[in-house]
C-alpha cells in the first residue's frame, strides 16, 4: 500500500515541477516513478494526479499525501541522520532557530564556548524560521529555538536563560531621557523605529502602548541595530531595545536609556525544544552554558 518511496515521489515532483525532472533527482526512469504511482492508485482506489497539458494536476488525494509528505519526510530523514551518527560515534549538528531579531549577538556569547566544549558539534543557524520556529520544531526542521516569547504545546519544552529589560532609547538631551521612566501617553508625539517584525510581536506595542491605547505619531521599521541608533542619537526618533543590546551597540553614541513603565518591561529569552530529545547531552550542555555565559 502506502510506501515512503510515494512521498518521496511527489515530494519531487512538486519540488522540481515536471515528471522528467523529479525522475532525474531521484535517479529513476520516467516510466518506473509513474508505474508506481498507477500502482498505489490502482490499491487505494483514487487518482493521485491528472495530466495537465505538460504538467500534473495533484487531485484531492494527491495534495493530501504532499502534505503528509512535507510532514513526514524530514523525520525519516532526521532519524536516519541520527542513525548514521550513532554508528560513526558523532553528534552532528545542532540547528538552531532564531524567533528574535537581535538574539544572534545574545547568541554569539554562547555559541563559541560551546563550540570549544563540543567539538564535534556543528552549529547551524537558521534565520528562515524567525516568524516560525514551532512549525520548524514540530516539523524537525530545527533542532532549537530561540524565542522571547514562548508558545506552549504539548511536546515542546521551553526553558528560560536569560531576564532582560526592555527600555526605550531616546538622544541623551530629549526631554525623556530626564525621566525616572516613560509613560506611554508621553509618546503620542514621537516617531518610532522598531525591526520590521507585525505590531503584535512588538514588546513596545503589545505590553506598553496598546494596553494604554496610546500610538505614536510615527513608525516606520529599520533593519539594523547601529543604524537604529545612529538615527536615534541624530534626535530624529526614539526606539526600544533590549538593555543588553543598548551596553553592546551604543559605540559611545550620545543616546540614553529610559525605563517604559514604573515597573519596567521585563522580559526572558527563551530556548525551545522538543520534549523527547531533552536528555540529549549536547543539547542539555547547550541549554547549561546559555545560563551560565549570560547570567
Amino acid at each position: 500500500m502506502l510506501e515512503r518511496h510515494h512521498l518521496t515521489i511527489l515530494r519531487a515532483i512538486d519540488q522540481c515541477g515536471t515528471l522528467t525532472d523529479a525522475a532525474d533527482s531521484l535517479y529513476l526512469t520516467q516510466s518506473a516513478l509513474t508505474h508506481s504511482i498507477k500502482k498505489l492508485e490502482q490499491q487505494a482506489g483514487v487518482s493521485v494526479w491528472q495530466k495537465h497539458g505538460r504538467g500534473l494536476r495533484l487531485t484531492e488525494s494527491g495534495r493530501y499525501l504532499l502534505s503528509l509528505a512535507n510532514r513526514l519526510l524530514p523525520q525519516f530523514e532526521m532519524a536516519e541522520q541520527k542513525l548514521k551518527q550513532f554508528a560513526e560515534g558523532t553528534r552532528g549538528s545542532l540547528r538552531i532557530g532564531m524567533e528574535c531579531h537581535p538574539c544572534h549577538r545574545w547568541l554569539l556569547k554562547v555559541v563559541s564556548p560551546y563550540m570549544k566544549a563540543w567539538p564535534d558539534v556543528d552549529i547551524d543557524v537558521k534565520q528562515e524560521f524567525q516568524f516560525g520556529g514551532l512549525g520548524a520544531l514540530f516539523a524537525h526542521d530545527i533542532d532549537m529555538l530561540i524565542t522571547p516569547d514562548p508558545i506552549l504545546r504539548e511536546g515542546i519544552q521551553f526553558t528560560p536563560v536569560f531576564s532582560y529589560e526592555q527600555v526605550l532609547v531616546v538622544h541623551k538631551d530629549h526631554p525623556l531621557a530626564e525621566q525616572a521612566f516613560v509613560k506611554p501617553e508621553q509618546l503620542i508625539d514621537e516617531t518610532l523605529l522598531t525591526y520590521p517584525v507585525s505590531k503584535d510581536r512588538l514588546d513596545i506595542f503589545n505590553g506598553f502602548l496598546q494596553p494604554a491605547n496610546r500610538l505614536p505619531k510615527q513608525h516606520k521599521t529599520v533593519e539594523t541595530t547601529e543604524i537604529m541608533l545612529h538615527m536615534v542619537a541624530s534626535g530624529r526618533a526614539v526606539t526600544a531595545l533590549p538593555d543588553w543590546l543598548i551596553d553592546e551597540a551604543a559605540m559611545g553614541l550620545p543616546i540614553s536609556a529610559v525605563r517604559l513603565g514604573e515597573t519596567g518591561l521585563q522580559k526572558q529569552i527563551y530556548v525551545g525544544y522538543r520534549q523527547e530529545e531533552s536528555a540529549l547531552a549536547h543539547l542539555a550542555a547547550f541549554i547549561e552554558l546559555a545560563e551560565s555565559t549570560t547570567r
